[in-house]
């Protein structure tokens, strides 16, 4: 059974209970699910779910790839499949599509450690506007560095770098918390 519009706001309103000053920057995802919009489908170009992975191994570092398409480096994430039953699921699909990294990998947390709301270029390639992906962020913890393999078509390198590193602040504050 695919994501589900109940789920995806049950997250959401979970997540907003637990961080209200982060309310305004995810009342459109809120407005979309009032309307009906479905907010699983790449389709939607007012905004849709994503989902990503922060990967942290047991020396405190996290695993970035290098996006293709955006030509940035990134945690490993994308969108929504039909076989994907939860947001965490997706994540974790995601990371083991983008890096095999498939196994030895645990949850911190069973919600997501950040909502990160960012604009996307319009890909004229792909027919698609610029457009909003709410990536629902889940933390997951490997005892090593893992083998990883690259799906070459989107990711062309990947790093373990330290928390200090990562840009967003709300992001690497919240993630060295949780692992505390």
């Amino acid at each position: 059974m695919p994501i589900t519009a109940d789920h995806v706001r049950t997250t959401l309103t979970e997540y907003t209970d637990a961080h209200p000053e982060e309310k305004p920057e995810l009342d459109l995802l809120h407005a979309l699910l009032d309307a009906g919009t479905d907010v699983t489908s790449r389709e939607e170009f007012q905004g849709h779910a994503t989902a990503g992975a922060i990967l942290v191994n047991g020396e405190g570092q996290a695993l970035f790839i290098h996006h293709v398409a955006l030509d940035k480096w990134l945690t490993p994430g994308g969108h929504l499949e039909p076989e994907d039953v939860n947001l965490m699921g997706a994540a974790l699909r995601e990371l083991a599509e983008e890096t095999g990294i498939g196994v030895g990998i645990a949850p911190v947390l069973p919600e997501p450690v950040h909502i990160d709301v960012h604009t996307i270029p319009a890909n004229d390639a792909k027919g698609e506007p610029a457009h909003r992906h709410f990536d629902f962020r889940y933390l997951f913890r490997t005892s090593g560095k893992g083998d990883v393999t690259l799906q070459a078509a989107e990711v062309s390198g990947f790093a373990w770098r330290d928390m200090d590193t990562v840009a967003d602040e709300r992001l690497r504050e919240r993630v060295c918390a949780a692992l505390r």
